[in-house]
């Protein structure tokens, strides 16, 4: 069964430094892209969370965040970084002498400046085990909803391809009567030039315009084309790449039967083809 590539997932769990988060989305893409938004610290993580998601994921544009909230019960550590302090004195010094005025330094005003004060960092080595697990859960609920839309996908395109079958079986029983149509409007142009024409000539010329409107092997490379479509959509492996390429190959021959059409309803059959191609094109721009 197909797999789709948009999906979401969502999962939270409690540690004893607090409660995490994390929320990965995935959407359509040529090849696997997976982008981390981590809190300070846990960049060091990255690789380790890329494996898992790579080790599920095989296609999409992959989106994880992971958020971290303190227990409010929890006693929060902080230190004044002195080094910063001083690089922040300096500069309200300079800026001090600039005006003719200035009050005075407040202490206050250095300790709410960016990076004055530090709060105690969480480790991110001690959470690995509690982020990995909340990761693999929300996975399975991505890979949930991406099954899911894929089913749909699966049922949509199956639909498509019974449609391409019809269209290509009335053109099938459609080509002898539009071979004696031909026949029969040559034969009316013979007459009207009053001119006497070789039976066997006339013959050699019908066989020759039947072999090139002839769309057999057009309408026989649907049908296969068709099977290895449903062969896709039954295979239990990423076939996104696949089905696009077969999408390519049943508009080729749709535009191939529209080319040498010589009736208005082969010609209109090509056309309703590439419609439902379409249709199928842009539902394979999301599978996995």
């Amino acid at each position: 069964m197909i797999n789709s590539m948009t999906g979401f997932g969502r999962t939270e769990a409690q540690t004893p430094d607090g409660q995490l988060q994390i929320e990965i989305r995935s959407v359509n893409h040529r090849y696997l892209d997976v982008q981390f938004k981590l809190p300070e610290g846990f960049r060091a993580l990255e690789q380790a969370l890329r494996d898992i998601v790579a080790a599920r994921l095989k296609r999409g544009k992959v989106d994880v965040s992971l958020s971290i909230r303190r227990r409010p019960d929890q006693p929060v550590t902080t230190h004044i970084n002195v080094e910063q302090a001083r690089q922040v004195i300096g500069q309200l010094e300079e800026l001090a002498a600039m005006l003719q005025a200035p009050a005075a330094i407040s202490p206050a005003v250095i300790l709410r400046m960016p990076g004055v004060v530090e709060e105690e960092q969480i480790e991110p080595e001690t959470m690995f085990p509690a982020v990995t697990d909340a990761l693999v859960n929300a996975i399975d609920q991505l890979a949930e909803t991406r099954a899911r839309e894929g089913a749909r996908i699966h049922t949509m395109i199956d639909g498509r391809c019974a449609d391409v079958l019809t269209l290509a079986d009335g053109v099938r029983v459609r080509l002898p009567a539009v071979l004696t149509e031909i026949r029969g409007r040559l034969e009316q142009k013979v007459e009207s030039l009053n001119a006497q024409i070789d039976p066997d000539r006339l013959e050699q010329e019908l066989a020759i315009i039947a072999q090139k409107l002839d769309v057999s092997e057009e309408l026989d490379r649907l049908d296969a084309h068709v099977d290895e479509v449903r062969n896709a959509l039954a295979a239990d492996e990423p076939v996104g790449r696949r089905l696009d390429f077969l999408m390519q190959e049943l508009n080729r021959e749709a535009n191939t039967l529209g080319s040498k059409s010589a009736d208005t309803e082969t010609t209109q059959a090509a056309v309703d083809l590439k419609v439902v191609i379409e249709q199928m094109r842009e539902q394979v721009q999301n599978v996995e």
